[in-house]
């Protein structure tokens, strides 16, 4: 349990951007919104923030709208709670019971004394997830940076840009990881060995020739597990704890990580009805949601990929939509980048440098 509560609470005139720092520095990933007696009033999850930014909220706006949408919601309206001094067997009874991952612990007059959490009461820390890093590119805008090495081994801070990946995984909670490789896949397998130096189990998949950004799932042994699949070219903070919550909690099929794109358009954009002009807008942002390249399939979804030639993961994303499975967006609000290109990789290099990831 938390020693000072405290720094859990924000108040209903808070900021959305203020409840996200305070959910990211705590390790509870948690807020309470409290009135000026301490009350319970309302939880903002790590979940319940992702779908405001899913919904176009503005972060500026206050924690009260944001609870006004969520309390809108059958699925997130009323925080669980229990009495101060309820019995560890209690709550762990009301966390599997009711599926939740926090519960507030409130006096008679309902102010927030304490907080359980479910990583405190389950003593299994391990994410139940298998990972799978895509590390098969040549990385050839990347030259020459990878005349000699694989795109994810090129060295970032002085490391290579898999072993951070490797290492954010086995801090997430993953014991679990396949690299599948093409190009110069001999330098991966000798840099890691079976994970072991590592603090994982590391297995390889060798594409004889490229498969695209999902066949090689085709070749991964059956597991009851879901997959985490990502790229071997991304330099990322998320939290995948966050996404297995989220994918779990919309109980989904398949979930795509998201990020925000802005695009300026560096001219005047004429709004046209048959040949008359209704309106002028100069050079408009427009927002878009792209792909991160990070995806957590359910376990049979592997399944539907077929066992040769080459297969994206476009390919599956859309073949599941026509299918009616449920394919959900996560959206990121943590760190990422993707180095595709030089101006990324200095962009990378920067960023460590300055302690931005």
């Amino acid at each position: 349990m938390l020693t000072d509560i405290s720094v859990l609470f924000v108040s209903s005139n808070s900021s959305i951007r203020d409840a996200i720092t305070c959910l990211e520095d705590n390790n509870a990933k948690i807020a309470l919104v409290v009135d000026d007696d301490k009350r319970l009033l309302d939880t903002i999850t790590d979940g319940d923030v992702r779908r405001a930014i899913l919904a176009g909220i503005n972060l500026d706006d206050s924690v009260s709208s944001l609870r006004i949408r969520k309390n809108s919601s059958a699925n997130y309206s009323k925080a669980i709670t229990a009495p101060i001094g309820t019995e560890t067997s209690q709550l762990l009874k009301i966390i599997k019971e009711r599926d939740v991952r926090h519960v507030p612990l409130v006096d008679d007059n309902d102010s927030v004394i304490s907080l359980v959490t479910a990583r405190e009461l389950i003593a299994n820390d391990i994410l139940p997830i298998q990972a799978v890093v895509m590390a098969g590119g040549a990385g050839t805008r990347l030259r020459p940076l990878t005349e000699d090495v694989p795109k994810p081994m090129v060295n970032l801070g002085g490391r290579p840009m898999l072993e951070r990946i490797i290492e954010q995984l086995r801090e997430s909670g993953i014991s679990r990881v396949m690299v599948t490789t093409h190009y110069k896949g001999e330098l991966i397998s000798d840099h890691f060995g079976d994970g072991d130096g590592f603090g994982v189990k590391i297995d390889y998949v060798q594409e004889d020739k490229p498969m695209g950004t999902a066949g090689a799932l085709s070749q991964l042994e059956p597991s009851d597990k879901p997959l985490l699949v990502m790229n071997g070219d991304i330099l990322t903070r998320v939290d995948f704890r966050a996404m297995l919550d989220f994918h779990v909690d919309h109980n989904a099929d398949m979930s795509v990580a998201v990020r925000t794109h802005e695009f300026i358009v560096p001219y005047g954009v004429m709004e046209i009805e048959n040949e008359r002009i209704i309106k002028v807008t100069e050079k408009p942002t427009i927002n878009h949601f792209i792909n991160a390249g990070i995806y957590l399939l359910n376990p049979d979804i592997a399944r539907l990929v077929p066992e040769s030639g080459y297969y994206d993961m476009t390919e599956l994303i859309n073949h599941l939509v026509a299918e009616g499975k449920k394919v959900i967006s996560f959206p990121i609000r943590e760190y990422w980048l993707d180095i595709g290109q030089h101006s990324d990789y200095e962009q990378a290099e920067e960023d460590l440098r300055e302690g931005k990831v």
